[in-house]
């Protein structure tokens, strides 16, 4: 189980990273400008947002990465203020760009997986824990040699009220 919370984080992480770079990319190649700091601040918020999506559920990750592109698009052409309906060649190239983003993201998954799969062979040999002695508790009982009827201030414990020994 842990494997495979491990795999989804690292394919949450690369998600959350290719979508940034390829907004980024894909808005230098089509003319913008170079992305002020907000707008970049921006997009790596919403990258990260992707990549907890992509972490959290199931869904399949090509619909993320379009969603990705989608929200780095119209962050990045907003703030530019070129704002435009993309066109075929547009289309294709995000198409494009999302196929080999997902197969480059299942090879990082398929690469960690076999990573996991070496080390969980190697480390268990390698590294044991060591049984460690657990000394049993002993009870301590602190009778104090007092007559009757003499207050006691803390009383018969560290943290009690006083009390009247009888």
């Amino acid at each position: 189980m842990a494997e495979v919370n491990t795999v989804m984080r690292m394919r949450a992480v690369f998600v959350s990273g290719i979508s940034a770079v390829l907004s980024i990319a894909a808005h230098a190649f089509a003319g913008g400008a170079i992305p002020h700091q907000d707008a970049l601040v921006f997009l790596l918020g919403l990258a990260f947002a992707v990549g907890v999506l992509t972490g959290e559920t199931r869904l399949p990750v090509p619909l993320v990465l379009v969603l990705g592109q989608v929200a780095g698009h119209l962050v990045l052409g907003l703030h530019d203020g070129h704002l435009h309906t993309p066109g075929s060649g547009m289309m294709s190239a995000h198409a494009v760009a999302v196929l080999l983003a997902a197969v480059l993201v299942r090879g990082a998954e398929k690469g960690c997986e076999a990573a996991l799969a070496a080390l969980r062979r190697i480390v268990p040999e390698t590294y044991r824990t060591l049984p460690v002695a657990v000394a049993e508790p002993v009870p301590t009982i602190h009778r104090p040699d007092i007559g009757p009827g003499v207050l006691l201030v803390g009383g018969t414990g560290s943290r009690a009220p006083p009390v009247v020994l009888r």
